[in-house]
């Protein structure tokens, strides 16, 4: 069996320990697991720990690198799955730091459904079926999809929203291109074409009394 004969912090990185067995590099592994482990000099390892260290190395260096992809905005599982195989981890590494986030209440495909939604909803208002299109693509199940937006009852404001965004461009046009670009628009954004419609009638007309009120001014 091999024998540990030195034990160094490495400079580039000093939360990671380089492990010498037998007077030659072996392996490097975090000092969390060092300590963990008791490695130190004069311990012997047979082939099964140095096997079992390596991967429990693996799995605290996914893990780290998962917490630093959380730390942007909430994640679905599906996203870290797809960011740890282009990472290169093995699956039994993927299912223990999902796992281990999971048991942590860091990754909950319900929550980040309705953090999706309402972080939607308050910046960038979208239709149902926008939302439920962003979310399949997210990774989620339809049946917690369509739990999660019955929850909006009325499509007209969010749409109304939406729309006032959109009116400065739409600014110079005539009433019935306005009328046809804007109902495309909120299409385009995932709203019915009624409520899309009826919408689009709202704010020609607003915009009509607007331009009335602004010529019987200038008299």
């Amino acid at each position: 069996m091999p024998e540990i004969t030195g034990v160094q912090l490495q400079k580039h990185d000093p939360e990671r320990v380089s492990i010498f067995l037998d007077g030659v590099f072996g392996f490097g592994a975090s000092r969390m697991l060092v300590a963990a482990r008791n490695l130190k000099e004069g311990r012997r390892l047979t082939s099964e720990e140095i096997a079992e260290l390596l991967r429990d190395d693996d799995i605290e260096r996914a893990f780290g690198a998962a917490l630093n992809f959380l730390s942007y905005r909430q994640r679905s599982k599906h996203e870290l799955e797809v960011y740890f195989r282009r990472n290169g981890a093995e699956p039994e590494v993927v299912t223990a730091v999902l796992e281990r986030l999971e048991r942590m209440g860091m990754v909950d495909d319900r929550e980040f459904a309705k953090f999706w939604i309402r972080n939607r909803l308050a910046s960038r208002p979208r239709g149902s079926r926008a939302l439920k299109a962003e979310l399949r693509q997210k990774g989620l199940e339809s049946e917690l999809i369509d739990d999660e937006l019955s929850n909006i009852e009325d499509e007209e404001p969010l749409a109304y929203r939406a729309a006032q965004l959109k009116l400065r461009s739409l600014a110079t046009l005539d009433d019935r291109t306005f009328v046809t670009r804007l109902v495309g628009h909120l299409q385009r954004r995932g709203f019915p074409f009624p409520v899309a419609a009826k919408v689009a009638r709202a704010l020609v007309s607003e915009r009509s009394e607007g331009q009335d009120r602004d010529e019987l001014l200038e008299e």
